[in-house]
């Protein structure tokens, strides 16, 4: 119903502005007696084999949504109702920004992807905390932290601490998020020599708790196999906890989309079924070179049970999903977990 009614109803509309409709719809329904339960029964799969348990943390099962969804950490809540394992809110900055001018989001229906240029817009870290304090502890919730664009070079690890300290006690893990391409001034942040220097800061901090959070660090597709050799090299001398494999892609390359359409969409980074391959490679290379000696978590162009199992083959632990929650619709969830536990009932 949803690909054939939901989906191009939808579709006819401006996608930043279908998105928070949605977001509207499904916490005004989720009030609504019985419906939260309806959803669970009807998207959710729940059995022991679905369990993963990584970086001291157990996942119900290993189907997430990626960060980016859920800036604010307001809906989170209501997303667990559908079948999620964990839930990556943010990108969180320390003060509330914009983000780049709009219109910033775009369909490639013929490529079943999207471009978005959104510039980390979010409420803010203290904005972000008053949701999470509404957490019912139904999933695994994930931090994915960064920096406001217009801090300067030398505040940069300022930022990404004044977020992890405030949201140490109300997320499970960390993602230090360096590879956005679309934040202004960011160099630095693909520097492995700064990223040492930011993750060891990172860590410091954790360590000045009762409980550390397990960090990870997300990547972009786009890396070449020497920029991959020093993310490898990286996690083995930090010891962070893992990879998430991939951000988006500002590769244009072999889109179906006519050329005078993206020239007019401009600038952003490309996910969905584009670069479904170029992350599978990218974990791929990941795991083989390291001899899987770190977890990853494998997000870009997930949009079908066998696309989940393939990043699952090439080495990823966990898989997160993002457009092709919009382009499938929420039982891709379903699906996946479904085909999960089947192979894994079958082996």
């Amino acid at each position: 119903m949803y690909k054939l009614i939901i989906r191009p109803i939808l579709f006819k509309f401006d996608p930043e502005a279908v998105h928070y409709f949605i977001f509207d719809a499904i916490k005004l329904l989720s009030q609504i007696p019985g419906v939260s339960f309806l959803i669970r029964s009807l998207f959710q799969v729940n059995h022991p084999a679905l369990e993963r348990k990584l970086f001291g943390l157990t996942f119900k099962n290993p189907v997430g949504l990626a960060a980016g969804f859920d800036k604010n950490a307001v809906l989170y809540n209501e997303l667990a109702n559908f079948g999620f394992g964990f839930i990556e809110i943010g990108t969180v900055t320390p003060k509330a920004q914009e983000g780049n001018p709009k219109k910033r989001l775009f369909r490639l229906q013929d490529d079943t992807g999207i471009i978005n240029r959104m510039g980390f817009n979010n409420a803010g870290l203290e904005a972000a905390i008053v949701q999470l304090k509404k957490n019912k502890k139904q999933l695994i919730i994930g931090g994915n932290i960064g920096k406001n664009t217009q801090t300067s070079a030398e505040g940069y690890t300022a930022d990404y601490l004044e977020c992890f300290e405030a949201l140490h006690p109300y997320v499970d893990y960390f993602v230090l998020n360096v590879s956005c391409p679309n934040v202004g001034s960011h160099a630095k942040l693909n520097d492995k020599d700064y990223l040492e220097e930011l993750i060891k800061a990172v860590q410091a901090l954790n360590a000045t708790f009762e409980v550390s959070k397990p960090i990870l660090l997300k990547i972009a597709p786009d890396l070449n196999t020497t920029q991959l050799d020093e993310i490898i090299d990286l996690v083995e001398e930090t010891k962070i906890e893992g990879v998430i494999a991939s951000n988006t892609s500002i590769s244009r390359a072999n889109l179906k989309t006519d050329h005078t359409t993206l020239v007019a969409i401009g600038n952003g980074g490309v996910s969905g079924l584009p670069i479904k391959d170029k992350s599978t490679q990218v974990i791929k290379y990941l795991s083989e070179k390291s001899q899987n000696a770190f977890p990853i978590i494998g997000v870009g162009g997930i949009h079908s049970a066998q696309d989940a199992i393939e990043k699952i083959k090439a080495g990823a632990d966990l898989v997160q999903i993002y457009t092709g929650f919009i382009y499938e619709g929420p039982n891709l969830v379903k699906r996946i977990n479904k085909a999960l536990l089947k192979s894994t009932l079958k082996s």
